[in-house]
């Protein structure tokens, strides 16, 4: 299989071989059970769909109760398809795969949503320098996004220049992270560097391509 669904427990650091510590994101990967089994003569494509966490039957919908009767287990929260997976591991209905699908050393891809941090100005969203020399006169231009554009024409602001607005709450990627370390009695893996998202969101885990 070539993922599964998680979620991001926190940020930790262990010992690397060479002595020095390696900052490190621990992820629950899994388990994830198979809800749907797509194939090129119903659908047209090969797909596996993995559900993850369970909810509550008085928050789930009755056309998901049903599609998750067909797979004889209780509602999940997330649902998600995997198109790529190893050829001749078919799956099939009911069938939970764990974090046993991965091994140490390889690299994975990590989806998440970022950390929402609402409207907020071009020093913290774009980088901006702001007004270096503050000893002259730039009492209250410090954090100021400055000059927006030409003049009598076009007489508008540009699309695409970097301004004031909402920053986070985007899907972002995290490609070619290391696993360090499987602590397989709790579904944990270890991946080294940062994962975006707060601690206890969720997270699509892929096998690197």
């Amino acid at each position: 299989m070539s993922g599964l669904i998680g979620k991001k427990i926190g940020m930790t650091s262990i010992y690397g071989a060479n002595g020095k510590i390696i900052p490190c994101t621990v992820l629950e990967a899994g388990p994830c059970v198979v809800t749907q089994v797509k194939t090129i003569e119903k659908d047209g494509y090969e797909a596996i769909q993995l559900a993850y966490d369970d909810k509550k039957e008085s928050k789930t919908s009755k056309p998901l109760m049903g599609h998750f009767a067909k797979a004889g287990i209780t509602p999940k929260k997330i649902l998600k398809e995997f198109t790529r997976f190893e050829a001749g591991h078919r799956k099939s209905y009911g069938d939970v795969l764990d974090v046993t699908v991965f091994i140490e050393g390889e690299f994975v891809d990590v989806s998440g949503v970022s950390k929402g941090k609402g409207f907020q100005g071009v020093v913290k969203r774009h980088h901006f320098r702001g007004v270096g020399d503050s000893t002259h006169g730039q009492h209250n231009r410090l954090r100021a996004p400055g000059s927006l554009g030409a003049s009598s024409w076009p007489s508008r602001v540009m699309p695409g220049m970097r301004m004031a607005g909402r920053t986070g709450g985007d899907k972002v990627k995290m490609i070619n992270l290391q696993i360090l370390k499987i602590v397989k009695e709790k579904n944990l893996i270890l991946v080294k560097g940062s994962v975006p998202g707060p601690s206890g969101s969720y997270i699509i885990i892929e096998r690197w391509s």
